[in-house]
């Protein structure tokens, strides 16, 4: 059994487990909305998707951003902190990176689970022992900082064997004193996420695993495990 780490979705290979990693923000974001209450989040690709599935779907709100940005017609957008009470039963997230990095996990893993800072030793309990692949969201197909970090903490909490990708995460991760300096290595879009990525840099405050239980129409259909 072993560990690897994919720094972008599409280097993904096919594994036991695969864990999605998009810290800032879609997998934070997932884990505290079913923290909070929301019985379930559909994560779509497309904005068009999102918003058929919230006409079809009754109590469901939809949420997202395009390069950080609120989508306009949506009615929140992919901030963790909009998601620390649940307003409807099901949440329908369209995220630049990371909603697609699900979906395409979900073609290449058994099983799919989410990681971020937030549940890091929740989701590391659930991939120990299991041939598992760590799949950073990145940014439009690119290598993101905060994404190899937080891979590279989930490859610290796992006693497996590390390919060369996940010890250069590790690696990454031990390059910074603190997450909340690692998150703030990483240059980001607009300005105003400094408060989510104060939010997002918290370790282990939510005991949660969201995991892939099935596909909805093209959603993927996330629950807690």
């Amino acid at each position: 059994m072993g560990i690897h780490v994919a720094f972008t979705s599409a280097e993904a290979a096919p594994a036991q487990v695969g864990i999605v990693v998009d810290v800032m923000r879609a997998t934070s974001t997932i884990a505290q909305a079913l923290a909070a209450g929301y019985r379930r989040v559909l994560c779509c690709s497309e904005i068009e998707e999102a918003l058929a599935l919230r006409a079809e779907i009754p109590d469901s709100l939809v949420g997202g951003e395009r390069n950080a940005v609120q989508v306009e017609g949506f009615d929140v957008g992919a901030s963790p902190r909009e998601f620390l009470e649940a307003r409807a039963e099901t949440l329908i997230l369209s995220t630049t990176n990371g909603t697609r990095a699900i979906l395409e996990a979900a073609e290449r893993c058994e099983e799919v689970v989410l990681g971020s800072l937030l549940n890091l030793a929740a989701v590391a309990r659930v991939a120990d022992g299991a041939d598992a692949v760590v799949v950073c969201a990145a940014f439009k197909g690119a290598f993101a900082l905060d994404d190899a970090y937080c891979a590279g903490r989930i490859v610290q909490l796992l006693h497996s064997q590390r390919t060369d990708a996940a010890i250069a995460a590790e690696l990454i991760a031990q390059a910074f004193p603190s997450a909340l300096e690692a998150l703030n290595a990483r240059t980001y879009g607009p300005p105003g996420l400094e408060e989510d990525l104060k939010f997002c840099a918290r370790e282990d405050v939510l005991d949660v695993v969201p995991h892939l239980a099935g596909m909805v129409g093209p959603a993927a259909e996330i629950l807690l495990a």
